[in-house]
């Protein structure tokens, strides 16, 4: 899900895949291995997100933590982060803002 929320951030800036890219130092390629889900971004980068996008990198990581499936807290996690997804989609249709680089 990390892939998801990265790709969001960027898309609610308005800004192109090779823009984001050279603002965090990294390659399209690699920007857009990152949202499809094909790699994992370090944790340096989150970093660079937050710096970048001026979100807490905890805000980002929430997104992509494991929770348990068991569990009632974990559940309601899960719940609300998947409302906040579907809100910034929404944000992003809304705006017709492009997804592409």
């Amino acid at each position: 899900m990390i892939n998801e929320a990265l790709r969001l951030i960027r898309v609610y800036h308005d800004m192109k895949q090779i823009e984001a890219a050279e603002k965090l130092g990294i390659s399209k390629s690699y920007i857009s291995e990152i949202e499809k889900g094909h790699k994992v971004p370090t944790l340096d980068l989150i970093n660079k997100y937050a710096t970048t996008f001026d979100v807490p990198s905890s805000s980002i990581m929430f997104f992509a933590e494991s929770l348990n499936e068991g569990k009632t807290y974990g559940q309601a996690r899960t719940f609300v982060a998947s409302k906040i997804i579907s809100l910034m989609k929404f944000l992003e249709d809304k705006s017709g803002r492009a997804d592409v680089s």
